[in-house]
């Protein structure tokens, strides 16, 4: 122990009188086990992606709270976010008060729409290249950068930098909070990170009982489902908070859903209304997504208006089916989830529906639709599903749950503002960087599938540039989505658009505004 101890003395002193080299050392060490994303971040001076830490704002309170998502569909949390109203803002009881409670609060949204979906990073082996996305992602909201179009040469630094992070994509949660968690801590910018999953997990087991049973599906993207990050924390929370009963959980990976609602053009084309060969949704011959032409009349696809694109070659059944419609991704994945549970020996009700993605909850009219359509559906006189199903299957959408964690994190820390506003919030999408000649695009200037999935980590350049929400950049469809589905968030990204000065460059036809 004595010994020990005065090595342990010889060493410290050694170390003090040569304190630079053993800080050095250190310090090499720990850039050696940094990605090159992070070490551009951090050390590089030069690289447009550096942020020195050492300025970050200290008064914290009066900053931005970010939120990023692989798309749009991340507006479904911010959208629960403002309208959160659990509390009495006077003095912080529970109980509502007819005041959100981050009514004070600004908000920063990041789409990172060129990128998107997250979800099929994984069946391309290229999670690390999804990483470094998330990493990008983290980036600008700690960062004051941005450009006013993809076309733009100088960018812009009068971004607020944020105090908080939600990471609002089930995906980038599963595969990269722990290491975006890493490298705040690494810049020593202690900002927290809130993800969707452990919110998403426990709202689905609040639908229980201690000591029910039953059966939790799972419905996300085929990377998050990868993952096992909702599997794994369902049984983890199940057993930290006591929940005694047989609790069963059924994953499916909604191959094509996310991209369908954010009109990815190998998945729906609205224009289309024959077989497309561009086309990579579930088929009659896809390897892993294929369509059971022996439940056909389950599926009950909506072929309606080009919904389903058909080649009949006029004999009336289609050599040729390809998926074309949101509602139809939904048919055929409830199916198929509904398939998977009745294979399976003592499968307990479907008693919860978990949206393990934040594109799905614009989805839900068409959940609940299909639902009740297979807990009615009979075959030669017998319920097939009904056994397997509850007669009012909760959906769970982590949103909320998102909220409940923000709101307690902000008072715990004292990070409310005291004198700011959500009106002031600010969104922004990424774009293809057309200033980049590395960079591959469509006739659509969106990026190719194959450059998409094709590009390697490490290979640090600005594939996108982050610029305002326009109508530039965001679809009429989507719009109307928008507008219908989070009246409370549209209305924002409405006041961003015609009064915030970042978005004053914008042509009258370029702005999302109320008539439109």
């Amino acid at each position: 122990m004595i010994r020990n101890l005065l090595l342990f003395s010889l060493g410290a002193g050694l170390c003090a009188s040569l304190f630079s080299g053993c800080a050095s050392k250190a310090e090499t060490a720990a850039t050696e086990n940094l990605s090159a994303i992070e070490k551009a971040i951090l050390n590089d001076k030069e690289s447009f992606y550096h942020i020195d830490f050492k300025k970050y704002p200290e008064k914290r309170n009066i900053l931005p709270v970010g939120v990023f998502d692989s798309g749009t569909g991340g507006l479904t949390i911010l959208n629960a976010l403002l309208a959160f109203d659990a509390h009495n803002n006077g003095n912080g009881a529970s109980g509502s008060d007819g005041v959100p409670d981050f009514s004070k609060e600004k908000f920063i949204y990041l789409a990172d729409q060129a990128n998107m979906p997250y979800g099929n990073y994984y069946a391309q082996n290229k999670s690390g290249l999804l990483i470094e996305h998330i990493l990008k992602d983290g980036q600008f909201l700690l960062s004051d950068k941005y450009y006013q179009d993809n076309k733009a040469t100088n960018f812009k630094t009068d971004k607020e930098p944020v105090k908080v992070i939600v990471v609002a994509c089930n995906t980038a949660t599963a595969y990269g909070k722990e290491t975006l968690e890493a490298f705040i801590r690494q810049s020593g910018a202690n900002i927290k990170i809130i993800g969707v999953i452990d919110a998403g997990a426990r709202g689905a087991l609040e639908v229980f009982s201690k000591e029910e049973s039953g059966s939790i599906g799972v419905l996300a993207t085929v990377g998050t489902i990868a993952s096992k990050g909702y599997e794994k924390t369902l049984l983890k929370l199940k057993d930290e908070l006591g929940y005694k009963g047989n609790i069963m959980i059924f994953n499916r990976g909604g191959y094509g859903m996310a991209e369908a609602v954010d009109e990815e053009k190998e998945f729906i084309d609205r224009n289309a209304s024959t077989p497309r060969t561009s086309y990579k949704g579930p088929s009659w011959a896809h390897p892993d997504y294929t369509i059971d032409k022996a439940l056909l009349d389950v599926y009950n696809f909506n072929f309606s208006q080009n919904k389903v694109l058909c080649d009949s070659k006029g004999n009336g059944e289609c050599e040729i089916l390809q998926l074309n419609s949101a509602e139809n991704y939904v048919r055929y994945h409830l199916v198929s989830l509904m398939e998977q549970m009745r294979k399976t020996p003592d499968a307990q009700p479907l008693k919860a529906l978990l949206l393990g993605c934040t594109h799905y909850p614009y989805l839900t009219g068409e959940i609940r639709q299909v639902l009740g359509e297979l807990y009615n559906y009979k075959k030669n006189g017998a319920y097939v599903y009904r056994s397997l199903m509850t007669d009012s299957i909760k959906l769970i959408d982590p949103a909320v749950n998102v909220a409940k964690e923000l709101y307690a994190f902000m008072q715990e820390q004292a990070l409310f503002n005291a004198a700011g506003s959500m009106d002031s919030s600010e969104f922004y999408i990424s774009m293809p960087n057309l200033t980049n000649k590395n960079v591959i695009t469509d006739s659509l200037g969106r990026f190719t599938y194959e450059y998409k999935y094709g590009r390697n980590e490490g290979e640090i350049q600005e594939y996108v540039k982050m610029v305002p929400f326009s109508r530039q950049n965001i679809p009429q469809e989507t719009l109307e989505r928008l507008s219908k589905m989070i009246p409370q968030t549209y209305s924002r990204i409405i006041r961003f658009n015609e009064s915030n000065p970042k978005t004053s460059f914008l042509l009258p036809e370029q702005r999302i505004t109320v008539n439109q």
